[in-house]
């Protein structure tokens, strides 16, 4: 389905080819958007959406192919001649100075000056006229290390709307938003496009494309396959056109894939199971020192899935990283069995049988410079030793059986893991983290970044684990999935559990008092 416009297109990239030594990343990819419209880009893990939009940026210089930007052929064009004609791309991982200002920050390599000296002073006025002329609400004199992640996705934004951005490119920008800092940069893009600015956005979720988008281009495996107006349409007509099938997008009640067999029946997270992870008086701090977790006290059964409801930044990643080796606790205890893990690294509590799929995968899941067969063993090396060091031809063997496992895309295990995109790095990690033995599985943020095909792959590991008897605590900001996955569910709100009930028949309505501490 197609839609005709008129006039000439913001952006129009026609038969563009890039490739990577062996990996082919766009083939013959074409693109058309329309000045003033918010125009989604989708596909799946892999399908060269981000590295389109670098060759649209300047970042990367095509092989082949066009591209035109308001009628002008701009193809090959630098980083610095696309921001001079307005074109601003503002990444899925943030590139900001922590120790520098939102300020400083914003005006960096562009700033004002006064005779041969920065203007400080003009900077913050400047930056503080753009915040309220664009609604983007964050304080100009805050460090980049004190803000929340949405406060410190605004400061992306302004970055390049102070450079006169008109055509802004946004790569997953809500996957670590919460949902009201999500209809918040909504707004933002709303105003952009009614002052005739373009958006083009990359995201996985579906239902974000359908609720902002006006017109919707798909990609898959480096090629566009389709292109149609958004009225309409809806989350699972996209995802059949982005994974070419037909998608499980809203999941099985709770409980409803359970392993019917003794073993499975045994395992049914219900009070009789055993604990398998017990976590007692737990007490963290956070790394500006104030209190994170609060004497916190809970178990988590065998065959069962927590799920931890809440808005980012009241614990939940100190909570997992505390039990995780991560973080060193004030006070408290977690066992997991029989073995006391309070005073274990990470190393030893992987060898009891914990697995941490991290909220991070840049910071605490991959070395991005090593293969994806070595990111698969990380930590486990001591497992992969042979003669006079590792046994390569053993981690060669489990990164193929991984890959094909966990459909890792390209399927080239020599590859370093900085060149595959952001959803086939976080496989990598899953990969790692449940491709062995555990009894207990901290999940953080698990599908963040991930595509519908991987997400309904993913959940179905985890409900697979959890039917073979493991226990899992899982954290996420996307409460239908806490919902759809969780035997019980904890909201947690200021370091503390203020709500612990089984998910079967919670709603997000009667979960929504808890996580904004109005039924604390």
């Amino acid at each position: 389905m197609s839609t005709a416009r008129h006039g000439t297109p913001a952006i129009r990239m026609a038969g563009v080819i890039k490739t990577f030594g062996a990996v082919v990343a766009n083939r013959d990819a074409s693109l058309e958007v329309a000045s003033g419209e918010i125009h989604a880009l989708v596909g799946e893990n892999g399908a060269g959406k981000s590295t389109l939009m670098r060759v649209l940026a300047g970042l990367y210089q095509p092989d082949g192919g066009t591209v035109e930007v308001n009628g002008r052929n701009v193809t090959g064009w630098k980083t610095t001649q696309a921001i001079a004609a307005g074109v601003g791309m503002v990444h899925q991982h943030f590139m900001l100075v922590p120790t520098l200002t939102v300020a400083e920050n914003v005006v960096l390599g562009s700033e004002p000056l006064k005779g041969m000296t920065i203007d400080l002073h003009r900077a913050v006025v400047e930056v503080d006229a753009l915040c309220r002329r664009c609604g983007l609400h964050v304080d100009p004199r805050a460090r980049i290390a004190d803000l929340s992640v949405g406060e410190a996705q605004r400061v992306e934004i302004l970055k390049a709307l102070y450079r006169g951005a008109r055509v802004l490119i946004l790569d997953e920008p809500t996957a670590v938003l919460s949902p009201p800092e999500v209809q918040e940069l909504w707004g933002v893009l709303r105003t952009l496009r009614e002052d005739g600015g373009t958006v083009v956005l990359i995201t996985h979720k579906l239902d974000e494309v359908v609720a902002v988008s006006d017109h919707i281009t798909v990609m898959r495996a480096g090629t566009t396959v389709s292109h149609f107006a958004t009225k309409g349409v809806t989350p699972r007509d996209i995802a059949r056109a982005m994974v070419g099938r037909d998608v499980n997008l809203h999941l099985d009640a709770v409980g409803a894939v359970r392993d019917s067999s003794a073993h499975g029946a045994a395992a049914t997270g219900s009070a009789a199971a055993e604990p398998v992870l017990q976590v007692r008086g737990l007490r963290v701090r956070s790394d500006r020192g104030t209190p994170a977790v609060l004497d916190l006290s809970f178990d988590l059964r065998a065959g069962e899935i927590l799920g931890i409801a809440g808005v980012e930044g009241n614990g939940q990643t100190e909570l997992l990283e505390a039990i995780a080796g991560l973080r060193e606790p004030q006070a408290g205890q977690v066992r997991l069995g029989t073995h006391d893990l309070t005073r274990l690294s990470v190393r030893e509590r992987a060898d009891c049988g914990l697995s941490h799929i991290p909220e991070d995968r840049h910071r605490r899941g991959l070395v991005l410079d090593y293969s994806i067969a070595d990111n698969l063993i990380l930590g486990r090396q001591h497992h992969f030793g042979g003669r006079g060091g590792l046994d390569q031809a053993r981690i060669a063997m489990h990164a193929a059986e991984q890959v094909q496992r966990f459909d890792i895309r390209p399927p080239l295990a020599t590859l370093p893991a900085r060149a595959l995109s952001g959803g086939n790095q976080q496989k990598i990690v899953i990969a790692r983290e449940m491709g062995r033995a555990f009894s207990v599985l901290l999940a953080a943020q698990p599908t963040r970044g991930v595509d519908v095909g991987a997400i309904e792959f993913i959940h179905a590991q985890l409900r697979a684990a959890r039917d073979a008897g493991k226990g899992i605590l899982l954290v996420s900001a996307d409460l239908p999935e806490v919902l759809a996955l969780s035997d019980r569910i904890a909201v947690m709100y200021g370091g503390r559990f203020v709500a612990v009930q089984p998910a079967a028949g919670c709603t997000a309505e009667q979960l929504g008092p808890f996580m904004t501490g109005a039924a604390a």
